[in-house]
């Protein structure tokens, strides 16, 4: 069955109407994870945009329609591993244990229970939706935030322009965490994102599964509500955001990129990177370049 008749086929768990932002990557993120998890899911769910927007609902109604829990920013890996043992002494391996959580409760506040949660090797899919930043509470950058990046904490201005920290990368520190699979998605490769969450999926009921998606926000990043999908397009094509898997240690590219955009073109029209110099953007681009080339020589090892 094609990635298309899948998403035609599966029911939408989320209500129709939620409190996201126009045009926010994160909930296509969200509808998309729930479709391919299905009813038989339990979810992790901590303080951000889709906690906040897509999951509380109204009246204390749930806008999700499978059970969720709304955990801490640093404790949702450990909540659900104590969820996932639970289910393994039922003898319940139908249930999908998953975490879906921003940058901020995973690269940051969360990291110290993820990294122990993944060297345990705890079954539980866990995904990350990257908008560079906490974004439900204004926009502060994270260590996920791009290098040059105006946020509430890093103004542009005479003493700070923009963030002058590189971005840490999260899929290649849980990679070498040894689990059973790491991957990077992004919504502009609908068929690669679809694949890695049934890949996703199956790797949880044997150990710890981890996906990085890129999630474009146009509130925190300043660009129009429609452009989203060609900005993530973009950010592949630019290896700013390279699309690889790792599964038992094997890496492999999923998107060569023979021919790639330079880092100039995929920061046009984003507000936040308004401020970047050539210099900057050639700091960055030589940032891009390194990195692509480290993927390329674990691929082909």
């Amino acid at each position: 069955m094609s990635y298309i008749d899948i998403l035609k086929n599966a029911p939408d768990l989320v209500s129709p109407g939620i409190s996201a932002c126009q045009g926010c990557g994160a909930e296509l993120i969200l509808r998309r994870v729930l479709q391919i998890a299905g009813p038989d899911s339990i979810f992790a769910i901590p303080p951000g945009c889709m906690a906040g927007a897509g999951v509380v609902g109204w009246n204390e109604a749930n806008g999700q329609k499978t059970p969720v829990h709304i955990t801490l920013l640093d404790n949702t890996a450990s909540f659900l591993s104590g969820l996932s043992r639970m289910y393994q002494r039922k003898g319940r391996s139908d249930v999908n244990i998953v975490a879906l959580a921003g940058d901020g409760a995973t690269a940051d506040c969360g990291f110290q229970s993820l990294s122990a949660t993944a060297e345990r090797g705890e079954k539980m899919l866990y995904i990350c939706y990257d908008n560079e930043g906490y974004m439900n509470t204004g926009y502060q950058r994270s260590s996920t935030t791009t290098r040059g990046s105006r946020t509430s904490t890093t103004p542009l201005g005479s003493v700070i322009s923009g963030k002058p920290q590189e971005q840490k990368y999260m899929p290649l520190i849980m990679a070498m965490h040894n689990i059973a699979y790491c991957a990077t998605a992004s919504p502009s490769h609908m068929k690669d994102f679809i694949e890695k969450i049934q890949k996703g999926l199956a790797a949880s009921k044997e150990g710890f599964a981890y996906i990085h998606v890129f999630s474009p926000c146009p509130t925190g990043w300043a660009y129009k509500s429609h452009e989203g999908i060609s900005i993530a397009r973009r950010a592949v094509k630019s290896n700013m955001f390279p699309l690889w898997e790792c599964k038992n240690g094997t890496y492999r590219l999923n998107d060569t990129n023979p021919k790639p955009i330079p880092v100039s073109e995929f920061v046009k029209g984003i507000g936040k990177f308004k401020a970047l110099s050539d210099t900057a953007i050639s700091e960055i681009q030589h940032m891009v370049d390194a990195r692509f080339e480290l993927l390329k020589k674990l691929s082909e090892s």
